[in-house]
Parts: structure tokens; C-alpha cells; sequence
């Protein structure tokens, strides 16, 4: 078996100081923003293939920058 990597484990505290509640706070923000800029609709796709589903992927992001485009000019 060959270890890839290094998990420390953060210690037990005590009292809490709310440093990891605003890091939480951060990783979900982050989240909402990376959800609103894929430009690919809510919802359940069932595609062929992967040529299908990359296609529909692609006509999303053009059509997303389009819009963002027409929003700054």
C-alpha cells in the first residue's frame, strides 16, 4: 500500500472561537458562487452519451457568456 497524502487532525478544543463556523460559512459561500456560475440549469439531465451530454454542457457555457456579454455592453 503507498500513502498518497497526510491528514492532520485539528485538536479538540475546549472552547469554541468560531474560526471553523466562519471557515464553514466561506466553503458554503463559495459553493452558492461556483453553482451560479456554471450556467447549467437546476435540475436532472439523462444523456446517450458523453458526446451528448459535453455538447449540451458546451451550448450551456455559450449561451451563458452570451448573456453575461450582453449585460456589460
Amino acid at each position: 500500500m503507498i500513502t498518497v497524502g497526510h491528514r492532520r487532525e485539528r485538536p479538540l478544543a475546549r472552547q469554541g472561537d468560531g474560526t471553523l463556523l466562519a471557515e464553514g460559512a466561506r466553503f458554503s459561500e463559495t459553493i452558492g458562487h461556483l453553482a451560479k456560475s456554471t450556467f447549467i440549469p437546476k435540475g436532472v439531465y439523462r444523456f446517450r452519451s458523453h458526446l451528448e451530454a459535453n455538447q449540451q454542457q458546451a451550448d450551456c457555457l455559450a449561451k451563458g457568456m452570451g448573456r453575461l456579454a450582453a449585460k456589460r455592453a
